[in-house]
C-alpha cells in the first residue's frame, strides 16, 4: 500500500449469499463407504436414468482452435452452430500447455487429500462462497450434492477480449471433488442448472465420464477427451445474444468405484455491469423485439444463490412476459 492510500479508498470485496452449513462428502465416504445419508437421495423423477445416450455425446462439436485463429470460416460456422444448438462445445488445440492442465489437477488432488481438519483451514466463510465448502445450500430440507468445492475468485483481469461488456473480467475457479457413491442412482454430484455468468472453461478427468447436458429433452454425457477443454455458454451471453446462444442445464452423475475431479473457470461480468440485449442480436424476422429485461450482473448472481440449483428458473426470471 503506498504511503498516500489510505484503507478507505481500497475497494471492499464483494460479499455474496451464505450458505448452510453442510456435511463433507468425501470424510461421509471415508468413514462408511456404503453410506448414503438420506439427505442426499433424490426423488423418483430426478434420478439418473439407465438409458444410455452415450452414442449422442459423439455429436457434441469439437472446436479446433487453431482453425479458428487462422480465420477458418467453417470451423467459425462450427462454433456458431455448437452455440445455438448444444451451448457445449469441446476444444483441442488451445495452446494451454499440456503440463500446465496436469499441475492444476495434481495441485487439486493434493490439496483433497490433505486431512479434514487442514482442509477445514480453508473453509467458506458466512456471507462468501470462496474456499472449501458447499454454495448454493439454501435450506435444511433441500437436497444435497454428492460433492465438496473449493472455490477461488480472482479479481482484476484486465483483457481486451469482451472489455466494453465486462469493463473488468472476474473469473472464479472452482474445484469440484465427487467421492464414489454405492448408489449411483440414487444421487447426483451436482443438481441440473446453467451457468449464470458469461462463458464457463471446464478440464474433465481424462477418464471418468460425469458431466451430463439437456439435449432435447435427453441427458447427454460428454466423454472426456485428454487435454481438451469443455466450454459452455452462460447466462449473460444468452442474454446478449436475445436467446440466439442458449445457456445450457447440465448435471453430474457419480461413480460407483472412483472419485472424480472436474475444475471449472467462470468468467463474468463484474457486479456493477447491465446486462440486456445487444441492438445488433435483434432480428426481423426471428427476434425482432428484445426477449429479455435489463438486469445487472451482481443482482442476478445473488438472487440465484438465494435459491437452490434448479435448472434454469433464474433465467426465466429474466425474459420479458
Amino acid at each position: 500500500m503506498s504511503s498516500n492510500e489510505t484503507l478507505s479508498e481500497i475497494e471492499e470485496p464483494p460479499t455474496y449469499v451464505s450458505s448452510i452449513p453442510v456435511p463433507n462428502v468425501q470424510e461421509l465416504v471415508r468413514k462408511d463407504p456404503l453410506q448414503v445419508p438420506q439427505r442426499y437421495v433424490r426423488d423418483q423423477q430426478d434420478r439418473p436414468k439407465d438409458t444410455d445416450m452415450s452414442h449422442l455425446s459423439s455429436l457434441i462439436p469439437i472446436i479446433d482452435m487453431s482453425l479458428l485463429l487462422m480465420g477458418n470460416k467453417d470451423e467459425l460456422n462450427k462454433l456458431d452452430l455448437a452455440c445455438q444448438e448444444w451451448g457445449f462445445f469441446q476444444v483441442v488445440n488451445h495452446g494451454v500447455p499440456n503440463e500446465v492442465l496436469q499441475k492444476m489437477k495434481d495441485s487439486a488432488a493434493e490439496f483433497f487429500d490433505l486431512p479434514l481438519e487442514e482442509k477445514n483451514k480453508y473453509a467458506m466463510p458466512p456471507n462468501d462462497i470462496q474456499g472449501y465448502g458447499h454454495a448454493y445450500i439454501v435450506s435444511e430440507e433441500q437436497i444435497l450434492d454428492w460433492s465438496d468445492q473449493l472455490i477461488l475468485v480472482i479479481m482484476g483481469m484486465d483483457k481486451e477480449t469482451l472489455l466494453e461488456l465486462h469493463k473488468q473480467l472476474v473469473q472464479a475457479y472452482r474445484v469440484n471433488y465427487y467421492p464414489p457413491c454405492s448408489k449411483p442412482d440414487q444421487v447426483l454430484g451436482v443438481s441440473p442448472h446453467s451457468d449464470p455468468g458469461t462463458i464457463t472453461i471446464l478440464m474433465q478427468d481424462d477418464y471418468i465420464c460425469g458431466l451430463q447436458i439437456q439435449h432435447k429433452g435427453e441427458w447427454v454425457p460428454i466423454n472426456p477427451i485428454p487435454n481438451a477443454l469443455v466450454v459452455n455458454i452462460g447466462d449473460m451471453t444468452e442474454i446478449w445474444s436475445n436467446g440466439k446462444y442458449k445457456s445450457i442445464n447440465h448435471r453430474a452423475v457419480a461413480n460407483p468405484n472412483k472419485a472424480r475431479i472436474s475444475y471449472a473457470s467462470f468468467l463474468s461480468p463484474q457486479d456493477q455491469v447491465e446486462v440486456e440485449p445487444l441492438d445488433q442480436m435483434l432480428n426481423s424476422e426471428k427476434n425482432p423485439q428484445k426477449m429479455y429485461k435489463r438486469v445487472k450482473y451482481g443482482e442476478y448472481l445473488r438472487n440465484s444463490m438465494k435459491m437452490k440449483m434448479e435448472g434454469k428458473a433464474h433465467t426465466k426470471m429474466a425474459k420479458i412476459d
